[in-house]
């Protein structure tokens, strides 16, 4: 099984913007629906947003919509966040997370493969 490996966190101002990539993405590793989560410290896991390989379509939080933006690159097997006007609230540990079936539920609970993890830090 090939591995999740999330890349591109870091620290930036408030305002600012960070874009995620996830590599091992997508059908060519039998992940039918592709979603980001976050967990800050004492918090639950929660989910970002989600794609749908197949029909691409997506799904997110409310505290995110409009800001963020997931998209898939099927020929590199890539699936991106993009983060717009973060906020000091976005600082979590951000995770790429995968299942094998369509439909993208931003519940942690189903999904079987996950990433290890970015940090992002959003200083105000």
């Amino acid at each position: 099984q090939v591995r999740l490996v999330e890349s591109g966190g870091g620290s930036v101002q408030a305002g600012g913007f960070l874009r995620l990539s996830c590599a091992g993405a997508g059908n060519a590793y039998g992940r039918k629906c592709m979603a980001w989560f976050r967990q800050a410290p004492g918090k639950e896991r929660e989910g970002v947003a989600g794609v749908s390989i197949d029909s691409g379509t997506t799904n997110y939080v409310d505290s995110v919509k409009g800001r963020f933006t997931i998209s898939q690159d099927n020929a590199k097997n890539t699936v991106t966040l993009l983060m717009n006007s973060l906020k000091s609230e976005d600082t979590a540990m951000y995770y790429c997370a995968a299942r094998p079936t369509s439909g993208c539920p931003l519940t942690a609970f189903w999904y079987s493969d996950w990433g290890q993890g970015t940090q992002v830090t959003v200083s105000s």
